[in-house]
């Protein structure tokens, strides 16, 4: 925090996210220590084509406060080694009751015999958007980064293995399947033939029975009638 006989400033430094092509932006807080007094103030930078601040000048009434944010324009490059040399300048200086913003002007500002002016310098620090993620220490002794991906390799290579290892068993199992589906197609096609032979030979034994069968018939006729004839004969020469 720096501090003055009329305001605080918090912080000390104006710290920006640093991301190619992206705005940036951070606040500062400005209090007005006196309980009495009401105190006006004007945010400059070196560089205003690269900032914009809002609001730049305002009045803070005795005991209050007032933020200010500062935006940083999306930058096309990175500076070397991430320093900065920007810089902002808050001014301060006591002004009469009942002042507003739009009433600040750039003369209460200039130094002049019974003028008292604070000024506040402030510098710009660029902080990494994204900060990488600190490498965790090994929970016992000896144990290294390198350690750690060996081990990770492994693991991997293991899982390698177990996953090879199932396809290739269900490979196999499908292979099995597929052979046994194969077979017992083939023993279907032969019970389906023999099936088929079975019947044909039976309906020709069938045949075969009903024309011995009349046959048969034929000749206990005949042997009847012959019978018959005799029997008649027979009576016929008694009379």
């Amino acid at each position: 925090m720096t501090t003055g006989d009329l305001v605080n400033i918090h912080p000390t430094e104006l710290k920006f996210p640093f991301e190619l092509k992206k705005q940036s932006s951070c606040s500062m807080q400005l209090t007005n220590k006196t309980t009495t007094q009401c105190v006006a103030f004007k945010v400059k930078t070196t560089n205003p084509r690269k900032y914009c601040v809002r609001p730049n000048t305002g009045v803070v009434l005795p005991g209050d406060s007032c933020n200010v944010t500062v935006t940083m324009q999306a930058q096309k490059e990175a500076p070397l080694d991430m320093q900065c040399k920007d810089k902002f300048l808050v001014q301060t200086v006591v002004v009469s009751d009942g002042t507003t913003s739009k009433e600040v002007l750039a003369e209460m500002f200039n130094k002049e015999a019974g003028r008292v002016i604070e000024d506040f310098k402030l510098r710009v620090v660029y902080i990494p958007a994204n900060p990488p993620s600190p490498v965790p220490e090994g929970s016992e002794e000896g144990n290294s980064p390198m350690a750690s991906l060996n081990e990770t390799g492994s693991q991997t290579a293991s899982l390698f293995d177990d996953v090879s290892r199932t396809f290739e068993e269900t490979n196999e199992k499908s292979s099995e399947a597929w052979s046994m589906i194969s077979k017992l197609t083939e023993e279907k096609t032969f019970a389906t033939q023999q099936s088929q032979k079975l019947r044909l030979e039976l309906e020709m034994l069938r045949k075969e029975s009903s024309k011995k069968q009349s046959g048969g018939h034929s000749l206990v006729l005949m042997l009847l009638v012959g019978l018959l004839g005799c029997v008649i004969g027979y009576i016929l020469n008694r009379i």
